[in-house]
């Protein structure tokens, strides 16, 4: 499997993971919700339910973001040649290697770190639309371009 591809799976794999963890807390919930009783009458149990509630609400803007997360992955195309940067590029900086897709953390790649980033946070702002061999500045310091695939 060729480094993008790979970089692509751990992307994949950090929101199927967070799906699954968000879907087991919501069916937990659901689960708390449905056990109280209305037998335990008064406000105690309307607050109880109405934090449930609150958390189940919670639950569903995260799930909709992770489908948001989704899209953008479903619009990596991984056999994109070199040339400028996009999404889905991966880029090799003098100090760093980047993947642009989501934001999912560090992918360890043959003994390397790769950060897997957003199209929208501020170094890929800074990236988009560069080549290798160009520079930019970026917290006060310029970086080097050296390669991108």
């Amino acid at each position: 499997m060729q480094k993008k591809e790979q970089l692509l799976k751990f992307c994949w794999d950090y929101v199927d993971t967070r799906t699954e963890r968000l879907k087991k807390s919501a069916a937990a919930l659901q689960e708390s919700l449905n056990s109280e009783t209305k037998s335990s009458a008064g406000d105690k149990h309307e607050t109880g339910r109405a934090m449930v509630q609150l958390e189940q609400e919670k639950l569903a803007q995260q799930l909709v973001e992770l489908d948001r997360l989704k899209e953008v992955l479903r619009k990596i195309n991984v056999e994109n040649a070199q040339g400028k940067i996009r999404l889905g590029s991966w880029v090799k900086t003098g100090t760093a290697q980047y993947f642009l897709a989501i934001s999912c953390g560090a992918a360890p790649w043959e003994g390397q770190t790769v950060y897997c980033i957003s199209a929208g946070s501020p170094i890929a702002q800074l990236l988009m639309g560069k080549e290798a061999g160009q520079t930019f500045d970026f917290n006060g310091n310029t970086h080097t371009i050296l390669e991108v695939g």
